[in-house]
C-alpha cells in the first residue's frame, strides 16, 4: 500500500471517546479512533510533522502516543523510516484470531457467570447503535461499536487482566477487517451479539460460548483480500479538529 499522502476529500466522524487528560492522551486517543473507526487505512504513513500540526503539539508528544499505539500493536515504528498504521499480513491474521477465539471463550464462560442486569442493558443498547450505524451506511463507526461490544462483554466477565489483552486484539482485528473484509457481504454481527446477549444473560454458558464461536467463525469466514483502503490523507482525516483547534490539542 502507498505510504504517499494523497488528498482526499472526506467528512470525519467526531470519535466518541474520552478528551480529557495530557496532550499525550489526547493525541493518542484521536489516532486510536482513527484506525479503529478505519479512517486511517493500513499502511499509512503517520508522519511526524503533519500530525503535531494537525494537534498544535511538538514531535516529542506525537512520538509519545505514537509509542502507545506500536505497544497496542496497531501502529509500527520504523528505524530511519518514521511509523506507519500496522498492515497484519494473511497468516499473522489468522494468528490473530486464533488468539481472539481463547481469550473469547474464556470471557463469554465469566459473562455468563458475573454480568449484571445493568450491564446486560448496556450491551443491549450498544447492539441497537451498533444496527444504526451500518443501516446508515457509517460502517466505521458501526466496526468500532462491534469491537467496543466484545470490550464492554470483557468488562462483564470482571477479569481485568482479558479485558487488557483482548483491547489489543479488537484494534488489531479492526486493522484486519479494512484491509480483508469484502463490503459486499451483509453485515450481521448486531444480530449475532443479540443472540449472545441473550445466552449470557440466562446464564447458559455452552449456549453462550457455541455462538460467540459461531460469531468469530462469521467474522472470519467475511475476510479476503479484496479489502477497500481507508483515507490515507492526514489532513483529511482529522479535518473535523482543524476548526476548532487552536494551538492546545486538549481542546480539540
Amino acid at each position: 500500500m502507498s505510504e504517499q499522502l494523497q488528498p482526499i476529500k472526506k467528512q470525519a466522524r467526531e470519535a466518541k471517546s474520552i478528551r480529557s487528560g495530557t496532550q499525550d492522551d489526547v493525541v493518542y486517543a484521536h489516532i486510536f479512533d482513527a484506525i479503529l473507526e478505519l479512517r486511517l487505512a493500513p499502511g499509512t504513513k503517520l508522519s511526524e510533522e503533519a500530525l503535531g500540526e494537525i494537534f498544535g503539539v511538538s514531535r516529542t508528544i506525537i512520538r509519545r502516543a505514537l509509542s502507545r499505539l506500536a505497544h497496542e500493536g496497531v501502529v509500527v515504528l520504523r528505524p530511519n523510516r518514521g511509523a506507519v498504521v500496522a498492515s497484519p499480513g494473511a497468516e499473522e491474521s489468522r494468528q490473530i484470531f486464533y488468539v481472539r477465539r481463547m481469550i473469547e471463550r474464556a470471557i463469554t464462560e465469566l459473562a455468563c457467570k458475573n454480568a449484571k442486569p445493568e450491564q446486560i442493558a448496556g450491551l443491549r443498547q450498544m447492539v441497537i447503535d451498533e444496527s444504526d450505524c451500518f443501516a446508515r451506511g457509517d460502517r466505521g463507526m458501526g466496526i468500532r461499536l462491534s469491537g467496543e461490544f466484545h470490550l464492554k462483554l470483557a468488562e462483564a466477565s470482571g477479569n481485568l487482566t482479558l479485558l487488557g489483552f483482548l483491547r489489543s486484539l479488537i484494534s488489531q482485528s479492526s486493522l484486519i477487517i479494512a484491509l480483508y473484509e469484502s463490503n459486499s457481504r451483509a453485515h450481521c454481527s448486531d444480530a449475532e451479539h443479540g443472540q449472545v446477549i441473550d445466552a449470557v444473560e440466562a446464564g447458559n454458558v455452552e449456549v453462550a460460548v457455541s455462538l460467540m464461536m459461531r460469531h468469530m467463525d462469521s467474522v472470519e469466514a467475511k475476510l479476503n483480500l479484496d479489502g477497500e483502503p481507508a483515507c490515507d490523507d492526514l489532513h483529511a482525516v482529522f479535518s473535523h479538529l482543524l476548526p476548532s483547534r487552536k494551538n492546545k490539542a486538549t481542546k480539540p
